[in-house]
Parts: C-alpha cells; structure tokens; sequence
C-alpha cells in the first residue's frame, strides 16, 4: 500500500506504473551511445527492519530469505528507462548498528541525490528513531531540497503492527516527507516496492544537472577496509 502524501511546499507525486522498461543491470544498454545519468540513494534506518530486503526486491525482483546483518554497506544497482532516456540507481544500503557505519558514515552521505528512510511496522521503537534519522542526514550535509520518502516495512504482519499508520503520516506531513506502507516480503506489494523507488527516480530525473560518477577506487577500497575492520571487531 502506497500512501501519497502532498502536505504543503513543492508536489511530490507517488508513482504506479503500468508499463515501464526495467531493468535489474546496464548490459542492456551497453550499446547506447547516449550517457546514462547515475543517481545515488541511500536507504537508513534501525536495524532489522528490512533495508536490505527492500532493495533485494527491487534491484533483484525476489525476497531475501535468512539475510545476514549489512555490515557497512551493500551496494546495488538498476537501471531503468523513463520516458525513453536511460538512468541508473545506485542504491547504498547502510548498517542500522552504529558500530558498522561509524567509519564509513561520511562516505555514504557523500553526493547523496535521494534518501529512503525505513521503519518496520511492528517495532514502535524503530519508528521513534526516525526522526533521529533525519536529523543525522541534516548533520552530514544532506539538504532539505533532497527528495526522501518514509517507508513502513512488513506490513504483511497485521496482527503484530505497533506503528499505526496515522501515525505515521502525522510524522511524515510534519517534515512534508511522502509515507508507503509496504512488504518486501509479500509478492503481490512488488509493484508498491517498485513505486517507492520510482517516485524518487522520476523526481531526480527532472533535475537534469544531476549527475554522479561511479565510486572512485579509493572510495571502494576504503568502504571494503572499514567494512573488513568492522566484521573483524564484531562479537555478535
């Protein structure tokens, strides 16, 4: 279930599809000539409630089963046609636990076009932390002119939910921020998954300056040595 929100400043529309040209990789389009414009979303939120699988679902049109905790970030891409021009998402799928993103937290909100942060539906606490979420996006430099939606994760689990949905869109009207309610688990809210990513890819494509360059070598090496550093020093 998507729920579009339009409380006031600029229209943010949430978008269904019917036909769209999707792709899951960029060897479809090898042979373009045309460049492709790149654009970088970062998906946050507590711990288990269900970032990687969201973007599994999207990037990867299946569920996750049995994930292991991101240590660091995941990175996926896709890349799709929107009214016959070729973009590409790359999507960085951050640690909820602060000992796995401490070091790399600069790197990930670096150049950040898009920012998806997740609850689950189930768990009031990690509801609560959104807006600390929030807060930590302004502290690093992510601007409120960034496009950022709120995302209610397995609401598949009705008789466990904690975190009503009118609640929820109280918080997301107070920072004028579109709320979905959504399962990466169930099949049939693949298309509704689909949508929360394509609402923020139709409203970076407008912004035709945009542009990214793939992750420089140093930026890889560095985010895989603190992600080493990191899974070395865990003790769970």
């Amino acid at each position: 279930m998507a729920i579009e929100n339009k409380t006031g400043g600029e229209e943010f529309d949430s978008v269904f599809f019917d036909s769209l040209e999707l792709s899951s990789s960029s060897s479809q389009y090898d042979g373009n000539p045309s460049p492709c414009r790149v654009f970088k979303i970062i998906v946050i939120g507590d711990t288990n409630v269900g970032k990687t699988c969201l973007t599994y679902r999207f990037c990867g049109g299946s569920f996750l089963k049995n994930p292991e905790a991101t240590i660091g970030v995941d990175f996926r891409e896709r890349t799709l046609e929107l009214d016959g021009e070729i973009i590409k998402l790359q999507i960085w799928d951050t640690a909820g636990q602060e000992r796995f993103r401490k070091s790399m937290v600069e790197h990930y909100y670096r150049s950040v076009h898009a920012v998806i942060f997740v609850y689950d539906v189930t768990s009031l606490t990690t509801f609560q932390s959104v807006p600390d979420w929030i807060e930590e996006c302004g502290r690093h430099g992510v601007g409120p002119l960034v496009p950022r939606v709120v995302v209610g994760n397995k609401c598949d689990l009705r008789d466990r939910r904690e975190v009503p949905t009118s609640a929820a869109q109280r918080l997301a009207d107070g920072h004028n921020i579109p709320l979905f309610e959504t399962s990466a688990k169930d099949p049939a809210e693949k298309e509704n998954v689909d949508a929360i990513f394509l609402t923020l890819a139709y409203r970076l494509k407008s912004h035709k300056p945009l542009r990214l360059k793939p992750p420089s070598e140093s930026d890889v090496r560095h985010l895989w040595k603190a992600t080493e550093q990191e899974a070395v020093t865990c003790q769970c």
